[in-house]
């Protein structure tokens, strides 16, 4: 099932999140995406139901193997489309921004293409 922008943005969250932290709870969630608790308890359920993430009985949250290849998917695009900003003199916040935006939308061959470009003259 294709998410929409939200929930890409969750998953993602919840990947950086689980590289800082030994254990992700949805106020950590919350708390690092500034939304509100009932807001971050419904998108985790839908996650959770879609099979993008698995909470244990002490509410830790854990990304599932398809989740979690998402989630890197989407964090890579972050990360190179952040560089490929920053090369074009961009500042870092408004690449990073920006990057955040445009991750979600760009289609997988201009990504390649820009990824590829990045290797090549980076």
């Amino acid at each position: 099932m294709a998410l929409l922008e939200s929930g890409e943005m969750y998953l993602e969250t919840i990947l950086v999140l689980s590289k800082k932290l030994p254990q992700v709870r949805s106020i950590d969630i919350a708390d690092e995406m500034q939304y509100s608790k009932p807001s971050v308890s419904r998108a985790v359920g839908i996650l959770k139901n879609n099979g993008y993430i698995d909470i244990d009985h002490s509410g830790y949250i854990t990304l599932t193997a398809s989740g979690k290849k998402l989630a890197e998917n989407i964090y890579d695009r972050h990360q190179v489309l952040t560089r490929a900003l920053i090369s074009l003199g961009v500042d870092e916040k408004t690449a990073a921004d920006d990057a955040c935006r445009i991750e979600h939308y760009i289609s997988e061959t201009t990504f390649s293409a820009i990824k590829d470009h990045m290797k090549q003259y980076s």
